[in-house]
């Protein structure tokens, strides 16, 4: 954990060196058509406060929810954000932040391989992982491994996933790497890459590096949302276009996004500690007391966030109050 600290220090204080916080929240409900049948969250104005805390996990990354299954999954660095050390794991947590399997899917257990797992997204039955620069995909019903999508030579640091329009898994990639310092380089490229057919391309390179982190489908506005971790713009992409659009600028270090289902989108930064909706180009702050605030994920039925506190070991519960 000094190492995310080391960064995040780095980060705040020097400017010189990328912090690898990772994942963004993703929407597959959204991607699946599911979206617009979903709970939303009342568009009226919002509050919301910690309702509960998870602790004793191992630098948790990222978590999504699924409704099908009632669960949280939520992956767990457990070493270096670049450590190819094969103990990654991911938990299966309950809708009311219990653990129900801590290592639901574990490196080196059962022919799983899994280094430093970070954003999540569900296709069917299928979970996606990205695990530094390989996909890796799991059944979410037993966890058995499915496949492996090796980037091996293309991506540097795979940070969130989310199901495309199109079924695809798109999956950010921050292009940051290990500076052999101890800390973190920031060489690109920074990209975000589709995959199909387990095979992945290219589907949008940068040509700045904001760090591309947080990913998640717009069905209303049929575009991609990105965050940038590196930067502050917030972006807007669909497939085939050439390049992205701004749409407005965060707080800087933006890291998990989750669509609320009317149009808005909850974002965690590590700027403040903080949540924030995200209503067009307007931006309003949420809830703070967050460190290391990761790769979100939102139980819209219950109004409930899970936000991984990567530096902290830990997962709170935020309830919005309607």
């Amino acid at each position: 954990m000094r190492q995310w600290k080391t960064w995040r220090a780095q980060m705040l204080f020097a400017g010189a060196v990328m912090v690898a916080a990772c994942g963004g929240g993703r929407d597959a409900g959204d991607a699946a058509g599911g979206a617009d049948t979903a709970a939303a969250v009342d568009s009226a104005s919002l509050s919301a406060a910690i309702a509960l805390t998870l602790d004793s996990l191992d630098a948790p990354e990222a978590a999504r929810f699924d409704p099908e299954l009632g669960v949280y999954f939520v992956s767990n660095v457990n070493g270096s954000p670049l450590g190819k050390d094969g103990n990654g794991y991911i938990s299966r947590v309950t809708r009311d932040g219990k653990v129900d399997s801590l290592k639901f899917i574990a490196g080196g257990r059962g022919g799983v391989k899994l280094d430093s797992p970070k954003g999540i997204a569900i296709q069917g039955d299928t979970l996606w992982v990205a695990d530094i620069d390989a996909a890796r995909a799991f059944n979410k019903r037993t966890g058995k491994p499915i496949a492996t999508v090796s980037l091996v030579g293309k991506a540097k640091f795979l940070n969130d996933a989310a199901v495309g329009p199109d079924g695809a898994i798109y999956f950010t990639d921050t292009g940051v790497a290990d500076d052999g310092k101890g800390g973190m380089s920031h060489p690109g490229p920074d990209r975000v890459f589709r995959i199909e057919d387990r095979k992945a391309t290219v589907a949008l390179e940068f040509k700045d590096k904001p760090g591309p982190n947080g990913i998640t489908w717009d069905s209303a506005g049929s575009k991609f949302v990105i965050l940038s971790f590196q930067g502050k713009s917030i972006y807007r992409w669909a497939p085939g276009d050439s390049a992205p659009t701004v749409v407005t600028e965060g707080p800087g270090m933006m890291d998990g996004i989750e669509a609320m289902g009317d149009g808005r989108f909850v974002v965690s930064t590590w700027t403040d500690s903080s949540l924030f909706v995200l209503d067009g180009e307007r931006i309003t702050k949420l809830v703070g007391g967050l460190p290391g605030a990761a790769d979100i994920a939102l139980d819209r039925e219950r109004g409930r966030i899970a936000v991984p506190l990567l530096t902290e070991n830990r997962v709170e519960f935020v309830d919005l109050k309607r």
